[in-house]
């Protein structure tokens, strides 16, 4: 069986293996709805559900994308697909999440309207619809249920047993967020497999964490999504964007149910050009473009390849900082020292097993250098090695979450700026290679420690940055002659800052 879909897309990847869909069965419940599905939407509808030879949704491993613009009916149609699954398929949860809350309320109000109307309110019963903000739900009296609430205020976390996952504003979805949530579906009891959904508008490079739906458009167009659907709805990149058939093209609503007015008021309010293009036309950046192994990567290899110097002049003063890996089985000490142009030099002079000597090789550390400051993170598990330290007479400094998001962030500038040096050493590339971001709660980002077992010497290397441009107000004299020793495997450096192991 091959879907149909509309000329209205730009893009459509089709799972493989597609003999039957489930769409048919559930129509009983739109028209239930007073609901008829415009063309493209039917054809979104039968790709969304169709199913392989064994019974399985064809789309259950790598879900639905739906990159689309604004004012097309993405809402009203998924809202109303994942009704009729509620009531075809008793006991079915649904979680339905938007970044901002205003958002998933809006969600949450063009759902119930669908729910109250004539052929479906007896299928709710009286306290089925539940409105207080944080508890929005609709239940059904047949135990499905569609939870309602925004990423933004950590709704989504803690879900057992989730069948239908649906992420709106997915250009503003972070991994984190897709960690809290993902595992939810891995019990899910539905027989032909759980579903999700991914719902969006490009993303502004820069500006939203649009890396997770990115991957998955740049997955599809490269054909490595495995088991998924992908659906792209934009007008030409080069089109005239005042065009009315370039809107024609993008949203294929207008100008039947979008009216030419609606679509002048929504490019009268956009900030401006590049915002029509992304949410009203639905065109992708070609920042977003680029291959994987360049926009994978948080800072770009090549950037930071071209930044290594061994022969940089550096101040006497240093800086230094300690990490340890998630699984306790690596310590990385890392330093930094400004340079006679007025960057930061960092270098990792110390990364192996923790063990019984290490206070005393810090201790060693501390009196042949008198650094500005030792820097450990409270977060990371080197922190246990924090009483030990005061016990031995050494008051490291110890970073809070938004000291971290301030050290991630001074790190990132700098190189993505040129203001930062380093010797090549394998240890550090190697770290930045295998890094992603994790959010934190108050806004801002720090190196994901979850999993990474090579992530040690990135957070010293990126603590000693911060602590030198912090404690270091003074600018120091050049530096005695060096001595160089190291312990971890990989090039000895520079010298300037790889004497980090010479002094035990």
């Amino acid at each position: 069986m091959t879907p149909k879909l509309s000329e209205a897309a730009r893009h459509v990847v089709i799972p493989e293996g597609i003999v039957s869909t489930g769409y048919g069965a559930i129509r009983k419940w739109l028209r239930l709805m007073r609901v008829e599905h415009d063309p493209w939407q039917q054809g979104v509808g039968q790709i969304a559900l169709g199913k392989t030879a064994d019974g399985m949704y064809a789309a259950t491993v790598g879900g639905i994308t739906i990159s689309i613009p604004r004012q097309v009916g993405k809402t009203f149609f998924v809202g109303s697909l994942v009704i009729a699954l509620c009531l075809e398929f008793p006991g079915l949860t649904v979680v339905w999440t938007a970044h901002h809350l205003r958002t998933s309320t809006r969600t949450f109000q063009t759902l119930q309207s669908l729910v109250k109307r004539p052929g479906i309110a007896a299928y709710v019963p009286s306290n089925g619809v539940r409105t207080a903000n944080g508890e929005q739900q609709i239940a059904f009296t047949n135990g499905s249920i569609i939870l309602f609430g925004a990423r933004s205020m950590g709704f989504g976390r803690g879900f057992e047993e989730v069948d239908v996952e649906v992420f709106d504003e997915a250009q503003i979805l972070t991994e984190r967020a897709l960690e809290d949530m993902l595992a939810a579906t891995n019990q899910s009891q539905h027989p032909a497999g759980a579903l999700l959904f991914y719902l969006g508008t490009p993303p502004r490079p820069g500006i939203d964490p649009g890396e997770p739906f990115s991957k998955k458009r740049r997955k599809a167009l490269t054909g490595q999504l495995r088991n998924g659907a992908y659906i792209e709805c934009s007008a030409d990149r080069d089109g005239d964007i005042d065009d009315p058939e370039q809107w024609k093209i993008a949203n294929a609503s207008y100008p039947t149910r979008t009216s030419h007015e609606a679509m002048l008021r929504l490019r009268e309010n956009l900030p401006n050009d590049d915002g029509w293009r992304r949410e009203g036309l639905g065109v992708w950046d070609e920042f977003w473009d680029q291959d994987e192994s360049a926009s994978e990567y948080i800072i770009d290899p090549k950037l930071w390849s071209d930044m290594a110097n061994r022969d940089t002049k550096l101040g006497k003063k240093i800086a230094l900082a300690i990490d340890m890996s998630p699984d306790r089985n690596w310590v990385s000490i890392a330093a930094a020292a400004r340079t006679s142009d007025g960057k930061v030099h960092v270098e990792v002079g110390y990364h192996a097993a923790p063990g019984p000597g290490l206070v005393r090789i810090l201790l060693s550390l501390i009196d042949r250098w008198d650094p500005c400051a030792l820097v450990i993170d409270k977060a990371s598990p080197a922190y246990s090695l924090h009483p030990d330290l005061v016990a031995a007479g050494i008051e490291p400094e110890v970073t809070t979450a938004g000291q971290m998001v301030q050290a991630c962030g001074g790190f990132y500038d700098d190189a993505v700026n040129a203001n930062l040096c380093h010797t090549g050493d394998p240890l550090l590339a190697d770290a930045l290679k295998g890094a992603s971001k994790r959010d934190l709660p108050g806004g801002g980002w720090a190196w994901n420690r979850k999993n990474n077992m090579t992530i040690s010497p990135l957070v010293a290397a990126t603590l000693a940055h911060w602590a030198l441009k912090v404690y270091d107000i003074a600018k120091p004299p050049p530096p005695p002659p060096a001595v160089v020793g190291r312990t971890s495997p990989g090039p000895s450096g520079s010298g300037d800052l790889d004497v980090l192991t010479a002094a035990f």
